[in-house]
């Protein structure tokens, strides 16, 4: 099974987060960018200040590598005014693939009309521009029957809303790798929320990320149904190797 051609090599940490200068975190992106490019990795998932940057140095490299960008990170709470204006940007800067944090703590508090329009809006957009829009649902924050109930409402929505070719390029996706945890409880992709995930995603395909580090476990995803998995240790899971970080 070829792993890298459903990996989205993932950096998503800020130069606050990790300690380094923008310069040195830029850099980051590149060397992520050059091993994907390297290693026939399929995509590069990266915060939204580095896409124009990474997508002139893929282009420079005469590379497909795919330029995915997060959008609501990491808590999803963003207005819809906010994601649109964040998802705008990134797409003049070059980006393929737009991962909206959907707003689940909404949905937590019963607004589903500000999902819904979150939803679409940004969608639509997406869309208009030939991009694909991935949401990500937070799976470690809800409950197995509310992780079933947005998926569900997710892809209604995508089915009432949109036209069946548009379908494929919009994605469910199970994690941001930041939500924090107590007592250990898994922060990422499980199997058993990934089944949950694509036993009510419809038509849409559903991506794991956070949670998959060793090539078994991403074979494994991939056999359930998986079309594409986020990872920060996307060099070791097609080295044969196990990866250490959570995303």
């Amino acid at each position: 099974m070829n792993i890298a051609q459903y990996l989205d090599s993932t950096y998503l940490k800020t130069p606050q987060q990790s300690g380094l200068s923008n310069q040195e975190t830029l850099q980051k992106n590149k060397e992520l960018a050059q091993e994907a490019i390297d290693n026939g990795i399929l995509a590069v998932m990266i915060r939204p200040d580095y896409v124009a940057e990474i997508k002139e140095y893929i282009r420079e490299k005469n590379a497909d590598v795919i330029v995915g960008t997060v959008i609501g990170f990491h808590e999803g709470t963003y207005s819809v005014e906010d994601k649109l204006a964040e998802a705008s940007g990134a797409i003049a800067d070059g980006a393929d693939e737009l991962d909206f944090v959907i707003n689940y703590p909404a949905y937590l508090n019963g607004d589903l009309h500000t999902v819904k329009e979150e939803f679409i809006q940004c969608t639509q957009l997406c869309i208009q521009h030939h991009k694909v829009a991935k949401w990500i649902i937070e799976i470690a924050a809800l409950t197995d029957e509310q992780i079933a109930d947005l998926t569900r409402n997710i892809s209604d929505w995508a089915e009432a809303d949109f036209n069946e070719n548009d379908l494929p390029e919009i994605f469910i996706k199970s994690s941001t790798g930041f939500y924090e945890t107590e007592g250990g409880k898994p922060n990422g992709a499980t199997f058993e929320g990934i089944k949950i995930m694509l036993d009510h995603a419809g038509k849409l395909s559903v991506k794991a990320a956070g949670g998959v580090r060793t090539p078994e476990d991403a074979e494994k995803m991939i056999s359930m149904g998986v079309k594409r998995i986020g990872t920060s240790s996307a060099l070791a899971l097609i080295k044969d190797q196990s990866g250490t970080e959570g995303y």
